[in-house]
């Protein structure tokens, strides 16, 4: 085949690489802590209504302010999913009261619900599947769930019983028919995720997966993160000095990643979303997002 038939295919290729990771840019989620001054209608300044927004469930949080936070943004007329973090609620009544006020007063319509940091839970939920199994979810009325997934593994839940329990999560919120997702930890690398997923679509777990990536981000957050979530893979490429790639996170957000995803990603299972981490701030990764 003559070269100049093979460089439009190329050059087509290319335009297909550069509009699917528009498209996946555009329609990211990203993430808030309930207490940050964006998490409500100042988030405007910096992004047009519509966009899904995860607002995360760490310690120092009340589940009062994560439903305050979410009726914030719901009022600016963003999509507000509120974290929940299991281990942290001390007993079904907080359980029932955050769903009930997260519904009633923020129209909330689904939730992450991950195990949380915690080594004990302070309460009856040791993990997602037993929220889930408590029927609250179904009572309040919300219609999606998303659970975390953890494409280099977790420091202290070995790989089979991470696979065993989002088995048993995806086919117990299935049955209670509601819609299910999945959230990836965020990584640096592309061949951990992509054979991630590979694996979850081999088990028949077709239900979409959000892929996370750390949003624009100095080295030394993004290196501080990487070392408190346990992502040894991802951790490695920045132990090797990878400056280039390093560089590319620090300074323009991870394209280069999103990049390798797309053009590596198997085509029978392509890349369902993105979502974001904003490790450096929600102003930093607003006009990342904006840049495409």
């Amino acid at each position: 085949m003559s070269a100049a038939i093979e460089q439009p295919r190329l050059d087509s290729g290319i335009a297909r690489q550069r509009h699917g990771i528009a498209q996946l840019v555009a329609a990211c989620s990203i993430e808030v802590s309930p207490r940050d001054d964006f998490a409500g209608p100042r988030l405007r300044e910096l992004l047009d209504p519509g966009r899904t927004v995860f607002v995360n469930h760490p310690g120092s949080v009340t589940h009062h302010d994560i439903v305050a936070a979410c009726a914030r943004l719901r009022r600016a007329d963003f999509n507000p999913v509120p974290n929940i973090a299991v281990r942290r609620l001390v007993s079904f009544t907080q359980a029932n009261d955050f769903l009930q006020r997260a519904a009633a007063e923020a129209d909330v319509r689904g939730a992450l619900i991950i195990g949380g940091d915690l080594d004990h839970p302070v309460g009856p939920f040791p993990d997602a599947h037993d929220l889930l199994a408590s029927g609250l979810v179904e009572r309040h009325g919300l219609r999606e769930v998303a659970f975390a997934g953890y494409p280099e593994g977790h420091p202290r839940i070995a790989s089979r019983a991470l696979d065993e329990t989002l088995r048993a999560k995806v086919v117990l919120a299935q049955q209670q028919g509601l819609q299910v997702s999945v959230i990836t930890q965020f990584g640096f690398e592309p061949a951990p995720i992509l054979r991630w997923i590979a694996a979850l679509r081999a088990q028949e777990l077709t239900c979409p997966v959000r892929v996370g990536i750390a949003g624009p981000a100095t080295v030394a957050t993004l290196a501080k993160f990487a070392v408190r979530c346990g992502i040894g893979a991802s951790l490695r490429v920045l132990a090797r000095g990878h400056t280039a790639f390093a560089r590319i996170l620090a300074e323009a957000g991870p394209d280069s990643l999103i990049g390798a995803l797309v053009a590596d990603e198997d085509p029978r299972w392509p890349i369902d979303g993105l979502h974001v981490f904003t490790f450096g701030g929600i102003r930093r990764t607003a006009e990342w997002i904006k840049g495409y």
